[in-house]
């Protein structure tokens, strides 16, 4: 008795049928050059989110310190417009601008932080409300 078989017919195959058709390669490479630059350019804008949110959150750090230093000295009140701090490799331009509030004895002051990120400008504002008679009675004015 024989065993039965299980083998198949052997497949006949074309010489060089191994590999891929001309078609079949323009075809990926088509595919390549549509996703490929897509890929890179959401790479980008993703790092580009990241770097702007540290930045934001470095420019408030700023703004906060420079709205201390003004309470403290007294600066809000005397003038003091601008400068620049350079936190890390980056500096951050600041302006302050004081607004006096018609019915109330109380000043706005509202400093703004301004930084460049990949060419763009960005910018973040901290506001505040001084009392002009509080400052002459805790010293921080000039005597």
């Amino acid at each position: 008795m024989r065993p039965p078989s299980h083998s198949r017919a052997p497949v006949r195959r074309r010489p060089g049928g191994g590999g891929f058709t001309l078609a079949e390669v323009l075809a990926a490479l088509l595919f390549m050059a549509i996703v490929v630059p897509v890929a890179l350019h959401g790479m980008s804008v993703a790092s580009r989110a990241g770097v702007l949110g540290q930045r934001k959150a470095a420019a408030m750090r700023v703004g906060e310190r420079v709205l201390n230093d003004l309470a403290i000295t007294g600066g809000w009140n005397q003038g003091a417009t601008g400068g620049s701090i350079t936190e890390g490799d980056t500096t951050y331009a600041w302006t302050m601008q004081s607004v006096t509030w018609p019915s109330d004895a109380m000043t706005q002051v509202t400093v703004q932080v301004t930084f460049t990120v990949q060419g763009n400008d960005y910018s973040v504002s901290l506001s505040t409300l001084f009392d002009p008679a509080a400052a002459l009675a805790t010293g921080t004015a000039s005597p």
